[in-house]
């Protein structure tokens, strides 16, 4: 099953090193950021992991949850968070999915539905697919999707900086323009009249007739 933005996104139970989970249930009324990795004991995702240990205040801040996904059992996954901590100087507060069965990514499409075996003799290499993000909204829908390669550690920084966005956007009619980031002007919508704009954006910008620039809601 392909998955597009504005999907649903697939609920499912795992075991995580914090227990069972429904994942919907988890989320609750707030944002969810579901990021996956091919194995444990790997060197960039070491670093990703503890990166995010860091920044957890900033998501729980912004009424998001995180939640991580290796296909390893959880046993790995407690082991590999001494690990963890040792090396990059934070501790994983967040939950981590062992995803054995490789249910969890082929629901998410990181590994081919008919894909054989679990996560025993399973390497990095074959995993390559697993190391994507999901950010999922309060109504359980995929507002955003990446995938990187191995190689290349995510920036973690541009999902706050999107979830910022996301939030932002959901309350007011604007858009954020390319790199955007809190305090910047924003875009008001096409779909709002030059009348409407007035009353909600008093004093915006018009550079052309489909380009509206205003200060930044709230």
């Amino acid at each position: 099953m392909s998955l597009r933005i504005n999907d649903t996104a697939p609920d499912f139970t795992a075991n995580t090193t914090q227990g069972t989970i429904n994942f919907h249930e988890w989320i609750g009324d707030g944002w969810a950021i579901l990021f996956s990795h091919p194995k444990d004991f790997t060197p960039v995702c070491t670093t990703e992991l503890g990166y995010m240990a860091k920044i957890e205040p900033e998501f729980t801040r912004r009424g998001a949850k995180l939640i991580g996904l290796s296909i390893d059992p959880v046993e790995n996954h407690d082991k590999w968070a001494v690990d963890i901590e040792e090396t990059q100087g934070a501790k994983v507060n967040y939950p981590m999915i062992g995803d054995t069965d490789l249910a969890v990514a082929k629901l998410y499409n990181m590994l081919p539905a008919d894909e054989a075996g679990t996560s025993e003799g399973r390497t990095a290499a074959t995993n390559a697919t697993v190391r994507s993000v999901f950010i999922v909204g309060p109504d359980k829908k995929i507002k955003l999707m990446l995938t990187y390669p191995m190689t290349t550690g995510r920036n973690f920084d541009e999902i706050l900086r999107v979830l910022d966005s996301m939030q932002l956007t959901a309350k007011h009619k604007v858009a954020t323009p390319v790199n955007w980031k809190q305090g910047d002007d924003v875009i008001i919508t096409p779909a709002v009249t030059n009348e409407d704009a007035e009353k909600a954006f008093p004093g915006f910008k018009t550079i052309k007739p489909y380009l509206r620039t205003t200060k930044q809601p709230g």
